[in-house]
């Protein structure tokens, strides 16, 4: 029986001492911020107040209840006073605000000025290197009809590579174009060779996960004219990784792969931080897609590549999260101001 009215009685002082903790930490609390946190310290799942819940459950049920009763008084008291006080702060937050807000004789807030997106940033630099070389930028709608984005490609209906690309259909016709290879149908079938053309722009496709966006951005080159051929694409794009990376010396590598619309087809990787990492596919142009555009494959050829700006934004700033591309936070933003 001493020992139960020890423990009732040490749980008492304890209990006391909890409210006059609380008490002079909310006095030197002078922000909602701070107020949140000292909330979360007594009241939340891990809050003092809380853990007192739980050592009261080992106690038989009368002292449970006895001191249950004690526990939810001090909560109730706590959750009062931090309301209490956050009114009060507000109230002086009002006051001072409406002392200053129409005081026309302070000097007004220096206006930052923007940068551009480092997405953006990227674009240029590429359209920048590529018009070096005598391609010239080509645009085009963003929502296609099937024979555009698909069958001109060389990707008929029923074409396994159509699962590659998860699309979304507006309708039976009308899509939200996958690739900005639509755009080289639409330059081929409006002008003769030759043709030198770069296309970037926006591209969708149901793909969501952290290293995807469902909308993200593609710079696609087009050259068709006589003679050309996979010499001509590789020294091409050697060079333009070299511009691009800043890096003469940077290790590079072209991997067989498969396109529909380009044959022979290849993906090329860097070395990046001792990994090799893919940042584009490209391939000669197939007799198909010039067929389908009426184009003399006997006559002419070309090649076409393909890159993600998203990726390569990624490896050449060093950022590590997609999602922060479109989030819109200026502190992320403003490190690129000096690259406008």
């Amino acid at each position: 029986m001493q020992n139960k009215n020890n423990t009732l009685t040490s749980l008492n002082k304890k209990f006391s001492f909890l409210i006059t903790e609380f008490k002079n930490k909310l006095t030197e609390s002078d922000s909602l911020n701070e107020l949140m946190l000292l909330k979360s310290n007594f009241l939340g799942k891990k809050g003092k107040v809380t853990l007192e819940f739980n050592n009261i459950k080992k106690l038989n049920i009368d002292d449970r209840k006895q001191l249950g009763q004690q526990l939810n008084t001090i909560k109730s008291e706590i959750s009062q006073l931090l309301d209490n006080k956050v009114l009060q702060l507000k109230s002086q937050k009002l006051k001072t605000k409406s002392k200053h807000c129409f005081d026309v004789t302070l000097p007004g807030k220096n206006v930052q000025i923007g940068s551009r997106h480092p997405i953006t940033i990227t674009i240029n630099l590429i359209e920048k290197i590529l018009s070096d070389f005598g391609f010239v930028t080509s645009t085009g709608p963003e929502i296609e009809n099937d024979f555009f984005n698909f069958e001109a490609l060389n990707i008929p209906k029923n074409h396994p590579a159509r699962d590659m690309h998860d699309t979304f259909y507006l309708d039976e016709k009308m899509l939200l174009r996958t690739h900005t290879s639509s755009v080289q149908i639409h330059t081929m079938l409006s002008e003769k060779p030759p043709i030198k053309i770069m296309t970037p722009g926006k591209v969708y496709r149901c793909d969501s996960d952290p290293t995807h966006s469902p909308m993200f951005h593609q710079v696609e080159g087009l050259y068709i004219d006589k003679d050309v051929n996979f010499c001509h694409l590789k020294g091409l794009l050697i060079e333009f990784l070299q511009k691009l990376f800043d890096d003469k010396k940077i290790e590079i590598r072209f991997r067989p792969s498969y396109f529909p619309f380009t044959e022979p087809s290849a993906e090329i990787d860097i070395k990046f931080k001792g990994k090799w990492l893919e940042v584009l596919g490209c391939g000669i142009v197939h007799p198909n897609v010039l067929k389908n555009v009426a184009i003399n494959h006997n006559k002419y050829s070309g090649f076409a590549f393909g890159l993600g700006v998203e990726r390569l934004a990624m490896l050449k700033f060093g950022i590590n999260d997609l999602k922060i591309f479109f989030e819109n936070d200026l502190m992320f933003l403003s490190q690129f101001s000096v690259l406008r």
